[in-house]
């Protein structure tokens, strides 16, 4: 994977920032996929939001709605 700058990334760096940002939301509202695939895009790197929903799934993290606390 590269970065917008053309520096290539490994996938364990960009699922380290992806659990980070989870662990860090609101528990009353979490992060759904689109907004965890911007987040990382501010970042710099050119991520889909489907390619979040396979790293959340291979780090066994429930979609947004199940992280929900209230």
């Amino acid at each position: 994977m590269a970065t917008d700058s053309g520096e290539e990334v490994s996938t364990r760096e960009v699922k380290k920032i992806l659990s980070d940002a989870i662990e860090g939301e609101d528990k009353r509202k979490p992060l759904p996929d689109d907004q965890l695939a911007k987040i990382l895009n501010d970042k710099g790197y050119n991520v889909a939001r489907r390619t979040i929903a396979k790293y959340r799934e291979q780090l066994n993290i429930p979609v947004a709605r199940l992280r929900k606390e209230l």
